[in-house]
């Protein structure tokens, strides 16, 4: 075990090597994800288009803000920052006019604000209560803690694992969570804490409160199922609301349950996907982030089709990943706003 752990490390900082000599402001970047499967090390290049911060960039403060359409909002937050000394970096907005809805997400700069945080928060509060918006306020002061959760697969664990090492994820992994031993190798080569709870009919809740109490004690923002192969349960979700990002290995709402390519591969399918949306008691219900899809052929066996799968898997749980941890997601019922990087 120890040299399969060595070899595993040397092979990762060689991937991490591959990334910097890219650049990281490439506009095309080579992504190399990995995978252990049938007890062997791959890997599978893919090209996207990516620009991504290594570091958080000091003094930054995002503002997200939902209500009733209005003319006003998004005057009145300029003005507010503004007369804080806070300087606008980044403005978006949307207007939902068949609920009469409005959505803003700001960046701003506090360097130079004349008034505390909390002062500031209270002025945002104050102005959100007369406008009757909702809002939210985050200082990014600090990464958000990630915990990943697995079970046998491993493909959606490699891709996140090697973008954090490469420093292309603004957050920290503290904790990766399993129902089975399977996958410990992987964790222990990237230094991270790996723990196993055991799920039965009978152990299912008072495992899952284990979970809750490790994550809490380990101050953890965010929940991520990366192929966890397992039913999570009202009291979890309820814990987790809109922190637990799930990866379904279908174009939801079709093909839902355990295999999906084999049926999408029965069905004749043109087109296979992967969405990504936040966990909730209603299983493979939550509120959608993010959804992809690749183009299959009938020549495409069911071989093929679950190769596809595990590629379209990770970029669709990728980008929902960066645009929670990016603040850039609003939910509003059982819907998301998702503004761009």
């Amino acid at each position: 075990m120890p040299e399969e752990i060595s070899m595993m490390s040397a092979t990762i900082d060689a991937h991490v090597k591959r990334f910097d000599n890219l650049g990281m402001d490439s506009s095309v970047r080579s992504v190399t994800s990995a995978s252990c499967e049938s007890d062997k090390f791959y890997t599978t290049t893919a090209w996207s288009p990516v620009k991504e911060k290594r570091e958080l960039p000091q003094h930054i403060a995002t503002l997200r803000v939902l209500g009733k359409n209005s003319v006003n909002v998004n005057m009145a937050m300029a003005e507010l920052l503004n007369s804080h000394g806070c300087v606008v970096e980044h403005s978006e907005q949307f207007r939902d006019h068949d609920i009469d809805a409005y959505f803003q997400r700001v960046e701003f700069k506090y360097e130079t604000m004349r008034k505390t945080t909390e002062q500031l928060e209270g002025a945002v509060a104050e102005v959100c209560g007369r406008l009757g918006l909702e809002f939210q306020l985050n200082w990014n002061s600090r990464k958000k803690n990630v915990c990943v959760m697995v079970s046998k697969y491993d493909h959606v664990l490699w891709e996140i694992l090697l973008r954090h090492k490469a420093g292309e994820l603004a957050c920290n992994i503290p904790l990766i969570i399993s129902n089975h031993e399977d996958l410990r190798p992987i964790a222990e080569a990237f230094g991270i804490r790996f723990e196993v709870f055991k799920i039965t009919k009978d152990t299912k809740r008072a495992q899952e409160d284990a979970e809750i109490a490790l994550c809490r004690e380990l101050d953890v923002d965010l929940v991520i199922l990366a192929r966890y192969m397992q039913i999570m349960s009202d009291e979890f979700c309820s814990a987790f609301t809109h922190r637990c990002i799930n990866i379904h290995h279908s174009f939801l709402p079709a093909f839902i349950g355990s295999k999906p390519y084999h049926r999408a591969f029965d069905r004749g399918v043109k087109l296979i996907g992967a969405t990504a949306h936040y966990a909730t008691a209603c299983l493979d219900e939550g509120p959608i982030i993010e959804q992809e899809v690749e183009r299959v052929t009938h020549r495409d066996s069911i071989e093929d089709l679950l190769r596809k799968g595990r590629g379209v898997e990770r970029r669709t749980l990728l980008h929902a990943l960066r645009a929670h941890l990016e603040d850039r997601v609003v939910v509003y019922g059982n819907k998301t706003v998702v503004f761009e990087n």
